[in-house]
């Protein structure tokens, strides 16, 4: 199959913002095997924000608990940021990260091997022989037994087994 184009256009949306301004977007190439693919890992990357919110939840109940209530997101944000408590959700972060920098690329198609990809680096994440990653899977292990963290790691977990589909 050939290459859909599309070249989206911010004067095609002039209708419903006559101020937007007339200048084309960058052209976007994507094939129907990338956009099998992309469909897949945005709701694997949209599964995954889920978890970590409620890992960063749980995070966040075990802080208030030993040091009292945060005050409010900014205190949050500067808490995940810098206190040592937090620090053991950075590497599920940094895989987000990627994962979503992968997805915004423009002009790159999108192929099995970025599937395989994220699903080796999961992998490692969990892998009990990657010391790497040892201080994540203790603050996981801790959060095992809060419901919302069960309840969405089965969804990420139904998701990435469906990518092998």
């Amino acid at each position: 199959m050939g290459v859909v184009t599309r070249v989206f256009t911010v004067g095609a949306l002039r209708e419903k913002n006559p101020a937007a301004p007339r200048r084309a977007c960058y052209p976007f190439f994507m094939t129907p095997a990338d956009s099998a693919v992309r469909t897949r890992l945005d709701a694997l990357a949209k599964a995954l924000r889920h978890f970590h919110s409620a890992l960063l939840d749980f995070a966040k109940g075990e802080y208030e608990f030993l040091h009292g209530p945060v005050g409010g997101p900014f205190a949050l944000y500067s808490l995940v940021m810098n206190d040592p408590g937090f620090q053991w959700l950075r590497p599920l972060s940094g895989l987000m990260a990627t994962l979503d920098e992968v997805l915004d690329a423009k002009d790159t198609a999108l192929t099995d091997r970025n599937l395989s990809d994220v699903r080796q680096a999961l992998g490692l994440l969990f892998a009990e022989t990657d010391t790497r990653f040892a201080d994540f899977r203790a603050g996981y292990a801790r959060a095992k037994g809060d419901a919302r963290v069960r309840e969405t790691e089965a969804r990420w977990r139904e998701v990435l087994n469906s990518l092998e589909a």
